[in-house]
């Protein structure tokens, strides 16, 4: 365990923000440089430091948009542990896309 997440866990480091992971069905198209998958139907996951699960949803609706993705299914919000600390404000990371189907 890192240090921050003692210093989480112990009331050292204070977020107004809870941690999610989300997981959305929807298709692929083009996607951005960064992300790999190909095209058609997919889960889209993500982990996301937001201050509800509806923000959660609104960002993984927006950020897949951005990136290539479009949510056609339904999201699934699950409030987990955190790989990675707190920010200033919201934020997402490790997206992944796992493709199903034809």
């Amino acid at each position: 365990m890192t240090n921050w997440k003692l210093q989480l866990k112990y009331g050292k480091i204070q977020s107004p923000y809870s941690h999610f992971t989300v997981l959305a069905d929807g298709e692929v198209g083009e996607l951005n440089p960064d992300f790999k998958c190909r095209k058609g139907k997919a889960w889209m996951g993500m982990k996301i430091w937001s201050s509800s699960s509806e923000q959660s949803v609104e960002m993984v609706e927006s950020i897949g948009q951005d990136i290539g993705f479009n949510v056609t299914g339904k999201i699934m919000v699950y409030k987990t542990q955190p790989n990675q600390p707190p920010r200033e404000n919201p934020y997402a990371y490790e997206i992944t896309f796992t493709p199903y189907g034809e």
